[in-house]
């Protein structure tokens, strides 16, 4: 139940802090956003800043074990950005913007994790993770299908095993499917193609 309560505080917090994104780190240039946003048929944004989510974890009492992980995870971050697009029909993105969405964290702060292309399906899957100091301090997720195109930048310390449990808040299921699938490509295709 108090889950319930946290996700449905989460997706109205969301709803707030989208036209607040501008004041927050891009995660895609504007015009590029824009662009994606007017193409698609279906789009998700979610913009939770550092006070956003500590709001969010005040809510959760931490008495269930699914609770507590959820809330030290929270806790523990600066933002979680997520942006997904659903498209009716492949070929409304083209390659040119998902390299515009790779520059968009070309820095040398930004090391490769994960790395899966699916050539016959038109498949390709990033994860990056920002390392200061020789610490985690965030992560990048990039999944891009024909008909969808999925971007998750989360900032602070987080593991991929971690992503699963942030899926259950409201607007950040695309988490949980990433999370399956990295374990997978982690497991068999890491640093390479298919």
């Amino acid at each position: 139940m108090k889950l319930k309560i946290v996700s449905l505080i989460l997706g109205v917090v969301a709803m707030v802090q989208v036209g607040m994104a501008q004041n927050v780190a891009q995660l895609l240039p504007a015009q590029l956003e824009k662009d994606l946003a007017a193409r698609a048929s279906e789009v998700t944004e979610v913009t939770l800043t550092k006070s956003m989510l500590g709001f969010a974890a005040k809510f959760m009492d931490g008495k269930r074990h699914d609770d507590a992980a959820v809330k030290q995870l929270i806790e523990g971050l600066d933002g979680i950005y997520v942006r997904e697009y659903e498209f009716d029909k492949p070929g409304q993105y083209g390659p040119e913007v998902v390299e515009q969405v790779r520059q968009a964290v070309a820095t040398a702060e930004w090391v490769p994790l994960v790395r899966e292309q699916d050539r016959k399906h038109g498949e390709t899957t990033e994860v990056l993770m920002k390392v200061v100091n020789g610490e985690n301090r965030g992560m990048f997720i990039l999944e891009a299908e024909p008909r969808e195109l999925t971007i998750v930048l989360i900032l602070g310390p987080v593991k991929m095993e971690d992503l699963g449990k942030l899926k259950h808040l409201s607007g950040l299921g695309a988490l949980g499917a990433v999370s399956g699938a990295q374990h997978a490509a982690h497991g068999t295709h890491t640093g390479g193609s298919k």
